[in-house]
């Protein structure tokens, strides 16, 4: 018998007569005919859009809930403890992100494909061993990491040590839950996905410094790395519980064949897109710490997080629509494949640019919210919201290219990305400050689409640009 898989199911589209009476409907009656129709529509584009939609809503929620408790967080701690924090826990997002290997991503090309080709031992394998390869890596990077504290905590500041070796706890957890979340986009299962890490984890941390705070204990960098690991440890058990009981329904228990070398082998290039993406999101602020103060580091932080709803919209469509690319490209329906890829640039800049034009409106007030000193960062949005549309102007091209096995020349062009990025914080941020780290990362985002652009359409013959017309014809 077959598994069951929403993600395997047939474009089943409305048929003339319902599509004409919902058109033809006026007023309020005929938008809530239409929506209805969409509601229900269970083709491959209309299940995209509403797994994008909630996806985003989901981002937006977490942004609203993780906005409130940095704005509460800096107001308890103050600035310098904030950014010291803020700095710890950059190290937790970019290690903890690269150590599942690429297997959260190319969870979204085997699962699939499996399911595409009836391989259930294959299947059943992959959702039981790829967690188990990225808990040992992440696991082994955690002692690893907590050496090198333990070695160089002569040449750092005394403060930063007992909250790094904290955030060496964090590790496994984090990229187990990515790993999880890979799996549950791949089922569509978008609850499961993104709610435990996007919407629980934030809520506890600010209930735990809440108590902490109500209780008189110190609230500073060391009380919120302790927030974090108790957080970031009860969402990925709960994730874990959540998925394997929902995986218990949907695949039939069977023998197991695991293939861990075809698995790295395929993950690992795009383990190297993931690094040099997360080294590219998050090095100004790694390097802020080189040459300015955590005072800084906490403002350039605030203007970031301000703008990140346009990054979200990004995030929102890739996981609605990346293992659409791999069940399409193995089906060999090109031209499915390339109408696809057009909506998902569409989906992607659009909302895109209109998130952008709202939130550097209001920019300013939403600053003020973590303090007086944190407006001085408004400038700040503005140069990163050239590089945000750049990368919006391609949509999730990164995926599509990794997808369809052009993972190594999409890590080359992150690496070039990086090094431009790496090269000037280096000489802006001496020169102008937090503007030269965000003038930095901006022109290495603009770099990083136009290189993104001109690889897709030589190497698959696809135009992925929003203003032009996706061929799927090769050049």
């Amino acid at each position: 018998m077959v598994a069951k898989s929403r993600g395997a199911r047939q474009d089943v589209a409305l048929t003339s007569s319902e599509s004409e009476r919902a058109a033809s409907a006026g007023g309020w009656a005929g938008v809530v005919a239409r929506v209805r129709h969409w509601l229900s529509d269970a083709s491959h584009s209309s299940l995209a859009q509403r797994m994008a939609g909630a996806a985003f809503l989901i981002r937006v929620a977490s942004a609203g809930i993780l906005y409130l408790s940095q704005v509460v967080l800096a107001r308890w701690m103050g600035s310098y403890e904030f950014g010291v924090y803020i700095y710890v826990w950059t190290w937790v997002l970019l290690i903890g992100g690269l150590f599942d290997l690429g297997l959260a991503q190319s969870a979204q090309r085997f699962i699939p494909e499996y399911l595409q080709l009836g391989r259930l031992d294959l299947l059943r394998g992959f959702l039981a061993g790829s967690r188990w390869i990225a808990a040992g890596a992440s696991t082994l990077a955690a002692a690893l990491a907590a050496l090198a504290v333990l070695l160089l905590r002569g040449w750092m500041d005394s403060v930063l040590v007992l909250p790094l070796f904290l955030a060496c706890l964090c590790l496994p957890f984090y990229a187990v839950s990515g790993v999880q979340d890979g799996i549950a986009r791949s089922y569509n299962w978008l609850h499961i996905g993104l709610t435990p890490p996007y919407i629980l984890r934030p809520v506890l941390l600010i209930v735990f410094m809440g108590a902490a705070f109500f209780a008189g204990l110190p609230v500073d960098a060391t009380s919120a790395m302790l927030a974090a690991v108790g957080s970031t440890w009860v969402t990925a058990l709960l994730q874990l519980v959540m998925l394997n009981r929902r995986l218990g329904r949907e695949v039939e228990r069977g023998p197991k064949l695991h293939q861990p070398k075809i698995w790295l082998a395929t993950s690992l290039p795009i383990f190297l897109v993931e690094s040099f993406y997360l080294l590219l999101t998050y090095t100004d602020l790694l390097m802020l710490k080189h040459f300015r103060s955590p005072e800084d580091i906490a403002i350039y932080y605030a203007a970031a997080k301000t703008l990140a709803l346009v990054a979200f919209v990004n995030f929102s469509v890739s996981a609605a629509v990346a293992h659409r690319f791999t069940e399409y490209h193995v089906s060999g329906d090109r031209e499915r494949l390339s109408a696809f890829l057009a909506e998902s640039i569409r989906w992607t800049f659009w909302p895109s640019l209109v998130a952008m034009a709202i939130i550097l409106a209001v920019g300013r007030p939403f600053l003020w919210l973590f303090g007086k000193g944190f407006v001085d960062g408004y400038p700040i949005m503005f140069v990163l919201a050239i590089g945000l549309l750049a990368r919006a102007a391609v949509g999730p091209v990164e995926r599509l290219l990794n997808m369809l096995g052009q993972q190594n020349i999409c890590a080359l062009v992150y690496a070039l990305s990086f090094a431009i990025n790496i090269i000037g914080c280096a000489i802006l941020i001496p020169l102008i400050g937090t503007i030269g780290a965000a003038a930095a990362t901006s022109l290495a985002l603009v770099v990083e689409s136009i290189l993104l652009f001109v690889v897709t359409k030589r190497r698959l013959g696809l135009h992925v640009f929003i203003w032009s017309r996706a061929r799927g014809a090769a050049q």
